[in-house]
């Protein structure tokens, strides 16, 4: 479990077959759990100056492997008794999201983000997702995905200051949305609406 805060900016040293191989000043043992840009994948190897992670067949399949290059955001799996911050993060990537605009409002950057009609029915105005890895709140549902607004600290601290118009993002959908959908729609022949969700939100 993770919470979409960045830990760390970490650096590719090696991608090959299964093996992802960072720099990084964190030091995980072997076995632990690590986000990288917003995927949680498995310890397999320590070096001095980092460790390689194990990417399954699926995992390659579902997550932009064309990023995993450079610098890539890294968090460490939650532990116990720790401060909570963000949000709830599974570290499974749902889809792939796209940057179709980007607006310079001065103080702030919205950048507007496409995904599949079939993860729309997850994103909440005013919600969570996590953007590769990174928790952030959904402003806006768009017609064909949602607008973030990012800060500036959050521009220089991420990847977000060196994102373009056509770049590829992991997308993890917020797990309780995902969670409501399937306990009320097991068929998913049915969607629910935003009066729904708010009634249930209302709940916790």
């Amino acid at each position: 479990m993770f919470t979409g805060l960045i830990r760390e900016m970490a650096t590719v040293q090696g991608y090959q077959n299964n093996e992802l191989r960072v720099k990084a000043d964190y030091q995980p043992k072997i076995g632990d759990s690590i986000a990288i840009n917003g995927a949680c994948l498995t310890v397999i190897k320590l070096f001095a100056d980092g460790f390689s992670v194990e990417l399954s067949p699926e995992t390659q399949t579902n997550i932009v492997t064309e990023n995993l290059r450079g610098k890539v955001h890294m968090e460490p799996a939650m532990q116990m008794g720790e401060r909570f911050e963000g949000h709830i993060v599974q570290g499974h990537v749902d889809c792939i999201g796209e940057i179709n605009k980007i607006h310079d409002n001065g103080n702030s950057f919205d950048f507007f983000i496409t995904v599949n009609e079939e993860y729309r029915r997850f994103l909440i105005p005013k919600g969570s997702v996590t953007v590769d890895g990174v928790s952030l709140t959904i402003n806006e549902i768009t017609q064909d995905g949602f607008r973030l607004t990012i800060i500036p600290h959050t521009m220089k601290e991420s990847l977000f200051g060196i994102y373009g118009v056509g770049h590829k993002l992991n997308i993890e959908t917020d797990m309780f949305a995902r969670y409501i959908f399937h306990l009320f729609n097991p068929d998913k022949k049915q969607s629910l609406s935003w009066d729904d969700i708010d009634k249930i939100s209302s709940l916790y």
